[in-house]
């Protein structure tokens, strides 16, 4: 019981165990023991069955055929006494007492009108009997029987007539089965003690290899907690077994991403405030500079003026460019696709950036080499595009030239953007796609750009599915390479 927030909450014991119950009961712990236990007592449960099961129909097979032995020897010893016409016999009597003592049973002789003229318990004498078995055994066949529920075995041997093949009495012989049973009790005893030994032992083994499977998978956990509460921050080192290692690889590869993305994050809005800040301080600085002055000519107003302008272009450009890259991560499963023409497009994208080659007087060439037509997001992939062609056109030579591509195979298009401008370094390759990235930041102002180009031209390709490349040498050009799937796959 505990009191939170002015209420009184009461939490009952029976609540709290079955919480811990259900726990323990989802746990990897349990369902190692319980999988230990089973793989080694049910084994053995079978095996301790199937040991009685056959000690059971061994000691039956056994008796009854003793039993039968016996029945076949005093089958003969009566015909040669020709029991069934005298049964005043001592040698046949004795014989047939001392086979009931022996196997603790009953013997009927029976003759060929299914009249009883001897019965060891002399209680049936002179009175007929009517069996399935002595029948049976009348016409030739001895038979025998394992009465389980009554724990006796019944056993018929034929009595034959002289040195004929003739029968003429069945001798009919029910013993006990008291010993067997006996027997049974004795190892089913013996064979559960040992069944209990055997599983207390599991038990205990069970719990050590649960426990030290676990171990490991708990000293994960507690280093994954304490990362998230921000007390540890190094890599997991769990190396008991190749599973426990493979995790510890992956969360370490996890945790440094997620570093890596963090420290990206913290860049990024470092990189958006000293952006956004610059223009801000130059028109800060030249508005500054027209009021610390008096009289000033008209002449330098409209100059002033003019670079106010320019850095609020710049502003905007910085601005809007962000809201593109922003929207497009937040629209990545908003595509608009449609069908369209990619050879149109790619000269109505050439057809729009044509004043500013001509302009730096660069020569801009498409070359395509079959028609293609896709399903994309226009808007997007143009943009794209254009980034692509603008950058080439921008950082290139006077009387450079700009190669534009577009081929196509049963599942891709390709779009090749060549030039032979100032090239990128090798070690600032990897970097380009990253936002506000410039190789050159104060060339690349004043050319005009933002930092976010290549950032939104890679989101847009990606969001078709798409790949690009960049190849690249210092002074000798760049050539980039874009694939996109000709059918959009959500």
């Amino acid at each position: 019981m505990y009191i939170q927030s002015g209420e009184l909450v009461i939490i009952s014991r029976g609540d709290f165990h079955f919480n811990l119950n259900s726990k323990f009961l989802k746990s990897l712990r349990f369902c190692i023991i319980l999988l230990l236990l089973a793989v080694s007592i049910v084994p053995c449960a079978a095996a301790y069955r199937g040991i009685i099961k056959a000690y059971e129909v061994r000691a039956v097979s056994l008796r009854t055929a003793d039993i039968q032995n016996q029945c076949t020897i005093l089958s003969n010893q009566l015909n040669s006494y020709n029991y069934l016409a005298d049964t005043s016999s001592e040698v046949i009597n004795a014989s047939l007492t001392q086979l009931t003592n022996i196997y603790n049973g009953r013997v009927m002789i029976v003759d060929k009108e299914l009249r009883v003229v001897k019965d060891t318990y002399s209680l049936d004498e002179g009175k007929t009997i009517v069996s399935e078995d002595v029948i049976r055994c009348m016409k030739g066949s001895s038979t025998n029987y394992y009465d389980k529920a009554n724990r006796y075995i019944e056993v018929t041997s034929p009595i034959m007539a002289g040195d004929t093949e003739e029968i003429s009495g069945v001798m009919l012989a029910s013993v006990s089965t008291d010993t067997i049973e006996d027997s049974l009790k004795i190892l089913s005893t013996k064979g559960s003690a040992i069944l209990g030994i055997v599983f207390i032992l599991m038990l205990g083994l069970s719990l050590f290899i649960a426990d030290l499977i676990v171990r490991p998978l708990r000293r994960i956990t507690a280093s994954i907690a304490d990362v998230s509460e921000g007390y540890d921050d190094e890599v997991l080192h769990v190396n008991t077994f190749t599973e426990t290692k493979q995790l510890s690889e992956a969360f370490n590869k996890m945790l440094g991403r997620l570093k890596q993305l963090d420290e990206s994050r913290e860049e990024f809005v470092s990189n958006v405030s000293h952006e956004l800040r610059t223009p801000l301080t130059s028109m800060k600085v030249l508005a500054d500079s027209l009021l610390s002055q008096e009289e000033v000519p008209i002449e330098l107003y409209q100059e002033f003026m003019g670079d106010i302008a320019k850095e609020i272009d710049r502003e905007n450009d910085i601005i809007a460019d962000l809201l593109s890259l922003v929207k497009m991560d937040k629209t990545a499963k908003n595509l608009n696709i449609n069908t369209v023409n990619i050879n149109e497009l790619m000269e109505l994208i050439l057809k729009r950036l044509k004043p500013i080659a001509e302009k730096k007087n660069v020569e801009v060439v498409l070359e395509s080499f079959r028609p293609v037509t896709a399903e994309i997001d226009e808007v997007k992939l143009t943009l794209a595009i254009s980034n692509l062609v603008e950058n080439a056109i921008k950082y290139n030579h006077e009387e450079g030239w700009v190669h534009v591509s577009l081929n196509a195979d049963h599942k891709y298009f390709y779009v090749k953007v060549a030039d032979s401008g100032i090239g990128i370094p090798e070690q600032d390759q990897q970097h380009i796609f990253e936002r506000f990235y410039r190789v050159d930041k104060s060339h690349s102002r004043e050319m005009g750009g933002t930092g976010l180009g290549l950032a939104i031209t890679r989101n847009a390709i990606i969001m078709h599915r798409g790949s690009i490349k960049v190849y690249s040498s210092e002074g000798e050009g760049t050539t980039f390479t874009v694939r996109i799937p000709l059918t959009y796959v959500a």
